[in-house]
């Protein structure tokens, strides 16, 4: 797997997925997760080159998750792809430990412009 989606919504994580081979990361593969057990559960079984999460979820929310990944000293990038955009969010994502937040509605170029410093090459 090269990419884990966390979201709640199934088809939010299609669309992400046609985004990511739009913005010309074609071969890549990815795994699911419908919140954020779901994908720490993944994560301590798989290792994926980025993690992409939603930011309200039920059951773990995608800031738990991420907080939950870094006290595990888990170091593997993660972006938020959410409609969260205020900058108390932003700031909260960053101070910790997320590497970009790429606010809902978003296309291919924006897509690709948060990928490319993770996944050049891929």
């Amino acid at each position: 797997m090269d990419i884990l989606l966390v979201d709640d919504s199934k088809t939010m994580r299609m669309l992400v997925q046609r985004a990511i081979r739009q913005a010309g990361y074609r071969s890549l593969s990815f795994g699911e997760a419908e919140n954020g057990v779901q994908a720490l559960e993944s994560m301590h079984q798989e290792k994926p080159k980025l993690v992409l999460s939603d930011w309200n979820m039920p059951e773990m929310s995608g800031i738990e998750l991420l907080q939950s990944l870094r006290k595990e000293g888990n170091k593997t990038p993660f972006g938020f792809i959410t409609s969260e955009s205020s900058a108390e969010i932003r700031d909260m994502a960053i101070s910790n430990g997320a590497s970009f937040l790429l606010t809902k509605p978003f296309n291919p170029d924006d897509v690709q412009a948060a990928l490319d410093p993770f996944l050049e090459g891929c």
